[in-house]
């Protein structure tokens, strides 16, 4: 039997997903309502964590964020059975899961990390990405319920907080897309372009076959053989940047991404490949 704490879009979804497999689902969600409409597909829905996570083999949370899950595991506590393992899905920092990590397993509780890339249809399709990280054969012993639920599981470690840090990497990258194609269509509008126009722009080019070449570039410092240089990217930003003031369209993201090309320029890397962005990033990472 397995407990839920937290039934918003995404626990819904894999509650009812739960339910189509068969699997008895005990819910709970500070809003009730939202745990007892779960109810019509056989869950059982409680007012309080602790009788939810009662008797349940997997207790999954899938709240806000650190202070929520820290709040509702408290409260849940004196429902977790000796043999009970707790896997937050939540997106929670990486220094938050560590702590978590530490505090619970002393407390003799099994804890993992488990976020997913995945929205609510994803969850009740159960197809999509989880990331996992923290002791090997505790990830080993639920990966097979992990995959009934998500499809493909991405182990990554022993360290209890590498799954938080890699989703927030995953969705940082995800809002400076979105900001990208903000801007894109912001561009195509000075120019005279509807949106739904500058879109076919990806049926003839996909900018994601060149992510891999990028990042290796970066991660091995080639700067010094350019294939477009930082100078003449700064120009073609100086024309979006013009193209948008004569229509009095403002762009979100460029005027950050030219004042670092403008300062690096000044330090004298205008010849160098335009991925020397990445320079600072990767001389002051953590080791």
């Amino acid at each position: 039997m397995n407990a839920f704490l937290g039934t918003g879009l995404l626990g819904s979804g894999f509650v009812r997903a739960m339910r189509r497999r068969g699997e008895e689902v005990r819910v709970w969600n500070r809003t009730h309502a939202k745990a007892v409409a779960l109810e019509a597909v056989g869950a059982r829905a409680f007012a309080d964590p602790a009788e939810a996570a009662r008797g349940a083999k997997r207790i999954h949370v899938v709240l806000s964020d650190d202070a929520a899950v820290d709040e509702v595991l408290e409260r849940a506590r004196p429902g977790f059975a000796a043999d009970a393992v707790v896997i937050d899905h939540t997106t929670t920092s990486p220094t938050g899961t560590a702590a978590r990590a530490k505090r619970w397993e002393a407390r003799g509780v099994p804890f993992l990390h488990a976020p997913v890339f995945m929205g609510p249809q994803n969850a009740l399709e159960s197809t999509g990405i989880v990331l996992v990280s923290g002791d090997k054969k505790r990830v080993e012993s639920v990966r097979p319920a992990l995959a009934s639920m998500t499809g493909a599981v991405h182990y990554l470690g022993e360290r209890p907080e590498h799954a938080a840090a890699f989703k927030l990497v995953g969705n940082l990258f995800l809002m400076v897309m979105t900001s990208g194609i903000v801007d894109m269509f912001a561009l195509a509008k000075a120019t005279g372009i509807s949106s739904a126009e500058a879109s076919t722009l990806f049926d003839m080019f996909n900018p994601g076959l060149t992510l891999g070449a990028r990042a290796k570039r970066m991660t091995e410092a080639n700067f010094s053989e350019p294939s477009w240089e930082l100078s003449m990217a700064r120009k073609d930003a100086r024309l979006m940047t013009e193209e948008a003031a004569r229509a009095d369209v403002a762009l979100t993201v460029l005027p950050s991404i030219a004042a670092r090309m403008d300062a690096l320029i000044k330090g004298g890397h205008g010849g160098d490949d335009w991925t020397v962005f990445a320079k600072d990033a990767l001389s002051t990472q953590a080791k």
